[in-house]
């Protein structure tokens, strides 16, 4: 089990959202079936290829840690997906990615993995700066937390659109400070992708921590993080 971690060391949480706010695959994996199937139109052995491609397995029906549907933003799945895809639908790249945008906000099944306002309000309590990083655009970020109540309890959301570069660069670490007048050094990054860890490693951040609600299992995140957890829970205690 995983040492329990002091928060009074940081001023601020900057959270993962899929695999880490949200439960990646029951949250994803009817998104992931219907945009596949859409683009597919009704070939059956395309869409699952699409899946594969994306990081599906099928054995198990998970997507794969570090996979295109698991870690990359909708231009990394494009990229994935684009020798498998009719011609014309490449014609507009850019029209394309917007309308696989709107699929995925559609059909996507938003599933925290606790009460998320009663997590953050006690983060909040605690004096600490919240911000969202997200692979996912802005616009599919706000789609799949407003249910929750939870854009209001955040400092800072950001989408792999929002011109705070992507994961696993520094920017969005950059962007939560530049917000809230954080410096990395006081931010607790927390996240389901080494990706995520990469990011706060790339930015200096206090502390990178790991948990497995999403693609990653322990073993691909406990080299790399400080600390890997069941869940965000772990911050209630």
């Amino acid at each position: 089990m995983a040492a329990p971690i002091d928060l009074g060391a940081v001023r601020g949480v900057l959270f993962d959202k899929d695999g880490t706010l949200l439960d990646y695959h029951a949250t994803w994996m009817p998104a992931n079936r219907a945009v596949a199937s859409h683009l597919a139109d009704g070939d059956e052995a395309l869409a699952e290829a699409l899946l594969v491609r994306g990081g599906w397995l099928a054995d198990s029906d998970r997507v794969g840690a570090g996979t295109p549907l698991a870690a990359g933003d909708l231009t990394d799945i494009v990229a994935a997906w684009a020798d498998l895809l009719p011609r014309h639908l490449l014609a507009d790249r850019d029209r394309l990615i917007a309308d696989i945008d709107r699929l995925f906000i559609a059909n996507c099944v938003p599933t925290p993995v606790c009460d998320l306002g009663l997590l953050l309000d006690g983060l909040k309590g605690r004096g600490l700066a919240l911000g969202v990083a997200t692979a996912d655009s802005e616009a599919g970020a706000r789609a799949s937390l407003t249910p929750f109540g939870v854009l209001q309890r955040l400092d800072f959301l950001s989408g792999y659109d929002s011109g705070h570069g992507c994961k696993p660069g520094p920017g969005q670490v950059q962007g939560f400070c530049a917000a809230t007048g954080l410096s990395p050094a006081d931010v607790l990054v927390i996240g389901d992708n080494i990706h995520d860890i990469q990011m706060a490693r790339s930015a200096g951040a206090a502390q990178a921590i790991g948990v497995l609600t999403g693609t990653s299992h322990r073993a691909d995140l406990e080299a790399a993080a400080d600390a890997v957890f069941d869940d965000i829970r772990f911050l209630l205690s």
